[in-house]
């Protein structure tokens, strides 16, 4: 059990105790450290050649998720079901994204029913109402000047008083600014809005239209669809159930290269390369699955830091990844276990 990695507790635990904390560990984790240690094992044994590389075979995992926690109404798909992409996979209840939708036309016709006063202007009947307004101020002031015309001949006559020439006075000026204020009102509605106003309301009425463009996106979702073409793997929720939004209603493997999913040791790690060729060995096959490595991890798989001592560090294991470069792999299913030989090592 030295050859084990530090996948589980750390590497100065006994090998009894790394062994039980592997088998009590969740089957995902167990199979990570399971192909974790045969690396690490492969590069202890020691020997001439170094042993092939081990791993499983994998496919792209797409994760559709519901856009909007909404009930399931219809499931076009089953679990082992190849659809194209675009294709309907299931359907989720849309009552709540009409209403949505119904809210958000009102407001985009609500602004653009403004922007089009602003820029039609007031109507005649308003414009006519604003030059009676300044016909009316005219003859009040007219007739209020007048009024202080005659109090301020009768002081002068000694036949009024000076508080009856004040008031008169008061009532003349309020009479000019009630007719100032009744031509500003008229040229306010001959000319029309200020473009600043216009401007604003162009920008209220984009911004409810995209508003009403994002809802339409975001209920066109409430039909799930397939965003690859490839093979549905599970499908997680039953109809009539309400998932919650951005959980994952179906799962596909996708149509693209199959790949090996396999651990490399330490001794090893220097001497690979991304795009190397390779040889891909799958129990059943006669012949050996072309391929190239497409990913090599720079960080070692559940390794402390504590562990890269001389003694230890050959047993680190680094993630990479085989990309089958050929047909052969069409029909295999994923998680079957691969053997990898590196182009160099096949050749010898």
């Amino acid at each position: 059990m030295d050859a084990w990695p530090a996948c589980v507790g750390p590497a100065t635990d006994s090998p009894a105790r790394q062994a039980s904390l592997i088998r009590h560990s969740s089957p995902a984790r167990y199979r990570y450290c399971l192909m974790a240690g045969l690396a690490s094992l492969a590069a202890g044994c020691g020997g001439g050649d170094s042993p092939p590389l081990v791993g499983t075979l994998e496919r792209d995992r797409i994760e559709i998720i519901a856009e909007a926690s909404e009930p399931i109404v219809a499931l076009e798909v089953r679990e082992g079901d190849h659809v194209a992409e675009g294709t309907l996979l299931m359907r989720l209840e849309t009552a709540t994204a009409t209403a949505r939708a119904a809210a958000a036309a009102s407001r985009s016709a609500q602004a653009r029913h403004h922007l089009t006063e602003l820029l039609n202007g007031e109507r005649p009947e308003v414009i006519d109402e604003a030059r009676a307004r300044v016909a009316a101020a005219q003859a009040t002031a007219q007739r209020d000047q007048m009024e202080l015309r005659r109090a301020t001949a009768l002081l002068a006559r000694g036949l009024t008083s000076q508080a009856s020439v004040d008031q008169a006075r008061a009532a003349n000026d309020a009479a000019a600014a009630a007719l100032r204020e009744a031509q500003a009102a008229l040229a306010l509605a001959l000319h029309g809005s200020r473009i600043e106003d216009i401007d604003q309301a162009r920008a209220a009425l984009a911004e409810a239209e995209a508003g009403e463009r994002q809802l339409a996106v975001g209920d066109a979702r409430l039909d799930v669809r397939a965003t690859r073409a490839g093979t549905v793997e599970a499908v997680p929720y039953k109809l009539g159930e309400r998932p919650p939004a951005g959980a994952p209603v179906v799962v596909l493997l996708a149509d693209s290269p199959a790949y090996a999913r396999i651990y490399v040791p330490e001794p090893l790690r220097a001497s690979l390369r991304a795009g190397q060729a390779a040889e891909i060995r799958v129990d059943g096959l006669e012949k050996p699955l072309p391929g190239r490595f497409r990913y090599l991890s720079a960080e070692a798989a559940f390794t402390p830091y504590y562990a890269l001592t001389q003694r230890d560090r050959s047993r680190l294991s680094y993630l990479a990844e085989v990309e089958v470069t050929g047909p052969g792999a069409a029909g295999l299913p994923a998680g079957v276990p691969v053997e990898v030989t590196p182009a160099a090592q096949a050749h010898d």
